[in-house]
C-alpha cells in the first residue's frame, strides 16, 4: 500500500465543520444503508440550499421526466423522432465547451505528491475557497443526488460512486455513461467505500431575500474548479456544465482519483480503449490501446477489419481498469456504460459503427442542426448543407466562415447500442489482457509496429509517448507533445510515481504480464503523404500483433525492438510496394539519438522521482543505437570503397 493511502471518509474537512449546521432529520435525509452517504448528502444540502433534494433512480420515467422539462425550458432541442428517436441537441454557453486543464486541481496534502504535471492546491485552503463557493449556488434549483456504479454492479474490478449536481444535462448524461440509480445504490452498504463528488453549475435563482432571476438554456459561472481531493477520494466541481467538467465518473474519479485508488491497491486505471480480436481459427485476443488526443481511439475500438476471417468487437473506448486476477493475468474491465464522442470528422465512411451507435437515445451537444431536424458537423458529408443553425444557435451557411459545430461538439449515446459491443463488456471479472499497444501521430522515426520485448521496455515506450499537434489542437501544427501513456491530463499524482507503480504491477505479474506494443499509423512520405491507410486496414497491424502472441508471427530485431520480418504483416491487395514497407518500418539510428536527447530533457522535469530502471532503458536504447549507427557507417563506408 502507498505510504499516503488511508481509510477515508466523507464528513467534511475541519476547515468546514464549523461552517455547517448539526445534521438533522427531516425532507433532506433519504433512508439509505450508509449512514455516512445520508449524513453527507444534508450536509452538502445545507451549505448550497436547494429548493428540492431528489435521489435519481435510474428509470425510463425520470429521463422522460427530465428530458420534457428541460426541452420544455429551452435548454434541450427534441430531434426528428423519424431520424433520431429519443434524442436531444443541447447548446453549452461559448465560455464553457471543454475540460479546463489550467482550473483542474489535484489537492494532495504534499505538493511534491502531486507532480510536475498538475496543478497543485493546498486542501485546506481549497476547501475553505470552495465553501464560499458552494455557499447557497443551488438556491432556486432542485439538488440530484445520483449513486452510480464504474463497472457491472457488484463486480470484482468495480466501484461505486454518488454525485450531487444541479444540472439536469449531468443528470441524464449520467444515466447513459454510468450504471446509475437504484441498483447501484443497492451495493452501498453500511461499510461500502464509495468516492464523492460535488457539482454545481453555479448559477442559483433565488437569494437569500427571496429576490429570483430567470434561469438560461446553459447555467454556468465564470468562475470554474474542478477539484480533486485524493486521499479523500473525493470531487469538487463549480461552475462548468461541460461533460468532461460535470460528469465526475468520467476523467475525475475514472482517471485522477482512481489512478490514485489504483496505486494505493495494485491495480490500473488508464486511459486506454479495450478490444476483443478473434482469428479465423477463433482464438480471441484481448487487447488495451493508449493514445494521446486526436489518434483514432474510438475508430480503433469499433474497427471494421478488412482482411477476411477476423473480427473485432468493442468493449470500451476511453478508460480501462486492469487489476490482476487470480490466474496471475491482468484482468480489465470498461468502467463505462457510455460513449461521450467527438462528433467532427466522424462519418459514415470512417466510422459506420459510431454513426448507428448514434441513431437513438443520444445527447448531442454544440453540433449543428439542419433544416429537417437532423444533426450535422464538419466531416460528416463532403459537402455541408446549403443552411443550418450553428451550435451558437444562429443561422449558418458555407460562407459564414466559422465552424457549424464546435470542434469539440460531442455525442452522448448508451454503449448497448454499439452493434459491436462484445459480450465481454458484460464480464464481471474483467477479460485477460494479451496485448497492451501505445501510439501517437508521428510523421517519422516511429514504425508501423514495435514488439517492445519485455514489460520495462514497454513501460519505457508508454512513457515516452509523444504526439505532433494537429490543427483541430492548441499550440503550432506538427510540435512534439509528450503524453505519457496518453494520460499527461489524468495521472492524479507525481507521474514518475506512475511509471514506477507500471513497473511494480509488471513484476507483480511476472510471466502473466501481456506483450506491449508500440504503433504509429501516421508515418508521411517526403511530400507529407501518409505511407499506411489506416482504418479498417489498422487490423492487418493487429493480427500480426495477435501473431506475436501466440508465438506465430516472425519479427526483426532492430534498436527499438523487433518489427515484423519480412512477409509476416499481412499486406495483400495494398498495394504498398518494398520500398514504402521498409520506410514504414526503418529505423534511423541517428534520428533515434536525438529522441533519446529529448527523452533526457523531458525525463528532466521528474528530477529523482523518474526510476532507475527507466532512465537504464535509455541507456541501453542509446548504446544499441550507437551500435547500429556504427554498424550502418561501416556498411556505407564498405560501400564507397
Amino acid at each position: 500500500m502507498h505510504p499516503t493511502a488511508q481509510t477515508h471518509n466523507h464528513a467534511f474537512p475541519p476547515v468546514w465543520a464549523s461552517a455547517i449546521p448539526e445534521v438533522p432529520d427531516g425532507a433532506w435525509r433519504h433512508d439509505v444503508a450508509n449512514k455516512q452517504l445520508a449524513d453527507w448528502v444534508v450536509r452538502i444540502a445545507l451549505l448550497t440550499r436547494p429548493d428540492e433534494v431528489v435521489w435519481c433512480d435510474g428509470s425510463d420515467e425520470e429521463w422522460n421526466r427530465l428530458t420534457t422539462e428541460m426541452t420544455d425550458a429551452g435548454s434541450l432541442v427534441r430531434l426528428d423522432p423519424g431520424v433520431h428517436p429519443d434524442s436531444f441537441l443541447a447548446r453549452s454557453d461559448p465560455d464553457d465547451v471543454a475540460r479546463m486543464e489550467d482550473r483542474t486541481f489535484i489537492c494532495s496534502r504534499s505538493e511534491a505528491d502531486a507532480g510536475p504535471t498538475n496543478n497543485w492546491r493546498d486542501p485546506a485552503d481549497m476547501h475553505t475557497e470552495l465553501n464560499a463557493l458552494f455557499a447557497e449556488s443551488m438556491r432556486g434549483r432542485t439538488m440530484y443526488v445520483v449513486p452510480y456504479s464504474m463497472g457491472p454492479v457488484g463486480g470484482a474490478i468495480s466501484q461505486v460512486g454518488v454525485q450531487i449536481t444541479d444540472s439536469p444535462y449531468a443528470v441524464i448524461s449520467l444515466s447513459i455513461m454510468t450504471r446509475m440509480g437504484d441498483d447501484a445504490l443497492a451495493v452501498i452498504g453500511p461499510d461500502t467505500d464509495w468516492v464523492a463528488g460535488v457539482h454545481s453549475v453555479g448559477y442559483p435563482l433565488r437569494d437569500r431575500d427571496g429576490l429570483r432571476r430567470d434561469d438560461v438554456p446553459w447555467p454556468s459561472n465564470p468562475v470554474k474548479y474542478v477539484s480533486h481531493f485524493p486521499e479523500e477520494r473525493a470531487i469538487w466541481s463549480f461552475g462548468s456544465g461541460y461533460g468532461g467538467n460535470a460528469l465526475l465518473p468520467k476523467k475525475c474519479f475514472a482517471l485522477r482519483i482512481a489512478s490514485v485508488m489504483a496505486r494505493d491497491e495494485g491495480w490500473l486505471a488508464e486511459h486506454m480503449l479495450l478490444l476483443k480480436l478473434t482469428s479465423p481459427a477463433g482464438r480471441a485476443f484481448h487487447i488495451a490501446a493508449a493514445f494521446p488526443s486526436a489518434c483514432g481511439k474510438t475508430n480503433l475500438a469499433m474497427l471494421r477489419p478488412t482482411i477476411p476471417g477476423w473480427d473485432v468487437e468493442t468493449i470500451g473506448d476511453d478508460i480501462a481498469w486492469l487489476r490482476p486476477g487470480d490466474d496471475g493475468r491482468l484482468h480489465a474491465i470498461n468502467p463505462e456504460a457510455g460513449f461521450f464522442g467527438v462528433a467532427p470528422g466522424t462519418s459514415v465512411q470512417n466510422n459506420p459503427v459510431a454513426i448507428d451507435t448514434m441513431r437513438k437515445h443520444t445527447i448531442f451537444t454544440n453540433v449543428a442542426l439542419t433544416e429537417d431536424g437532423e444533426v450535422w458537423w464538419e466531416g460528416k458529408t463532403d459537402e455541408p448543407p446549403a443552411h443550418l443553425i450553428d451550435w451558437r444557435g444562429q443561422y449558418w451557411t458555407p460562407a459564414s466562415g466559422t465552424p457549424a459545430a464546435h470542434p469539440n461538439a460531442r455525442f452522448t449515446a448508451p454503449i448497448e447500442q454499439c452493434r459491436t459491443l462484445a459480450d465481454d463488456w458484460y464480464e464481471a471479472d474483467g477479460v485477460p489482457i494479451d496485448a497492451i499497444v501505445f501510439g501517437g501521430r508521428r510523421a517519422s522515426n516511429v514504425p508501423l509496429v514495435v514488439d517492445t520485448g519485455d514489460w520495462e521496455h514497454g513501460v519505457f515506450v508508454g512513457a515516452t509517448v509523444s504526439s505532433e499537434r494537429t490543427a483541430a489542437q492548441e499550440g503550432r501544427v506538427g510540435e512534439l507533445r509528450r503524453d505519457p501513456f496518453g494520460m499527461l491530463p489524468f495521472v492524479g499524482y507525481d507521474m514518475g510515481d506512475y511509471w514506477q507503480h507500471w513497473l511494480d504491477v509488471g513484476a507483480a505479474l511476472g510471466s502473466g504480464a501481456p506483450k506491449i506494443f508500440q504503433v504509429n499509423w501516421f508515418r508521411q512520405d517526403e511530400e507529407g503523404a501518409f505511407l499506411w491507410p489506416g482504418f479498417g486496414e489498422n487490423s492487418r497491424v493487429l493480427a500480426w500483433i495477435a501473431g506475436r502472441v501466440s508465438g506465430e508471427a516472425e519479427a526483426v530485431d532492430t534498436a527499438i525492438g523487433e518489427v515484423p520480418a519480412p512477409g509476416s504483416l499481412d499486406v495483400t491487395g495494398l498495394g504498398l510496394g518494398a520500398t514504402v514497407l521498409q520506410s514504414l518500418l526503418d529505423v534511423d539510428p541517428v534520428a533515434w539519438l536525438e529522441e533519446c536527447d529529448r527523452t533526457e530533457e523531458f525525463f528532466a522535469r521528474f528530477g529523482d522521482r523518474v526510476p532507475g530502471r527507466l532512465r537504464d532503458e535509455l541507456a541501453r536504447l542509446r548504446e544499441r543505437l550507437a551500435g547500429a549507427d556504427a554498424g550502418a557507417a561501416a556498411g556505407r563506408d564498405e560501400v564507397a570503397a
